[in-house]
């Protein structure tokens, strides 16, 4: 890594400390609000892979239809 990367990290994880130590009671009241934001965005980008195509294109079932075999 070079030296300064390594000094613009530090940089900021010293500022963001002191940023946050001084506005944390701030930051607290916004929790609530960043949490209900956060359930709608973690939806959309959750299920944006989890289609499962694998089932279509080899005719297979969910399990909710079809009869019991045995």
């Amino acid at each position: 890594m070079q030296r300064w990367r390594l000094a613009a990290i530090s940089l900021v994880l010293v500022v963001s400390f002191f940023l946050l130590r001084e506005h944390w009671g701030h930051m607290l009241g916004f929790a609530p609000y960043l949490i209900l934001l956060a359930c709608p965005l973690l939806h959309l980008l959750h299920h944006h892979g989890a289609h499962h195509h694998d089932e279509h294109r080899h005719g297979g079932t969910n399990g909710l239809s079809g009869g019991a075999k045995g």
